[in-house]
């Protein structure tokens, strides 16, 4: 029996992607530093910025620019921080009605909801004000419990704070950070959510079973799922 479902956050339940581009983007311009530079010393630092190891976005903002030779300017770091903001709220304010149907069928069918999101604290500013955030019973973000996926302990804290067992757990997600084998290794049937997905991201993973629609959930509770079981 199918207690509780675990969702992912970006491209799962919200999308940066509309017609294969950005709904929104930011420049760091300002910063004075070439933007190739840039992407790989973001990248460096994707662990630790999931896991909460820094504190904020300008932290990471300081010590790039730093590690690039340049001399720190707050004004501007706060200005490229503020873009980003905006920028990251502009998902929860455009959220697919399909969703949101999805997840009221799944409480009024008490089955529990949990969130488990790999995210920064100004990745999620809109999440409270959003249109989700009633609708889940547990929530956690990588930052806030310093775990990320696909480390085991963080779908076991969710089980925890759920008072449910993994293997009465279904985790949906989109497959980035590797999260769909995590969730597998603790005991989770794992189902990869490609209706935000372009093809040829979706099938880079094989090894999951696909959902095309939200709803398809649904069918995933009624049937008291296996990750073996074909997706009608």
């Amino acid at each position: 029996m199918i207690q509780a479902v675990l969702f992912d956050l970006y491209e799962t339940l919200i999308t940066e992607w509309e017609d294969n581009q950005k709904k929104a983007t930011y420049s760091i311009a300002p910063l004075g530093i070439n933007e190739k530079e840039y992407k790989v010393e973001w990248a460096k630092r994707v662990e630790k910025r999931m896991d909460g190891t820094y504190p904020d976005h300008q932290t990471v903002l300081r010590e790039i620019v730093t590690s690039l030779g340049k001399s720190v300017d707050e004004q501007v770091i706060e200005e490229v921080h503020q873009q980003r903001v905006s920028t990251k709220l502009k998902p929860f304010q455009e959220i697919d009605s399909k969703i949101i149907n999805m997840l009221q069928a799944l409480r009024k069918r008490n089955v529990k909801i949990g969130l488990i999101s790999n995210c920064t604290p100004e990745e999620v500013i809109g999440f409270k004000d959003s249109r989700l955030a009633k609708l889940f019973d547990d929530v956690i973000f990588s930052y806030k419990v310093k775990q990320a996926k696909p480390n085991a302990e963080i779908y076991l804290t969710a089980c925890q704070n759920l008072k449910v067992s993994p293997e009465s757990c279904l985790f949906i997600g989109d497959g980035g950070s590797n999260e769909l084998r995590g969730a597998s290794m603790v005991g989770m049937q794992s189902f990869q959510a490609v209706w935000f997905l372009p093809a040829y991201i979706s099938e880079r993973i094989t090894e999951f079973p696909k959902l095309e629609n939200p709803m398809q959930v649904l069918d995933l509770i009624a049937k008291g799922s296996t990750t073996n079981e074909e997706i009608d």
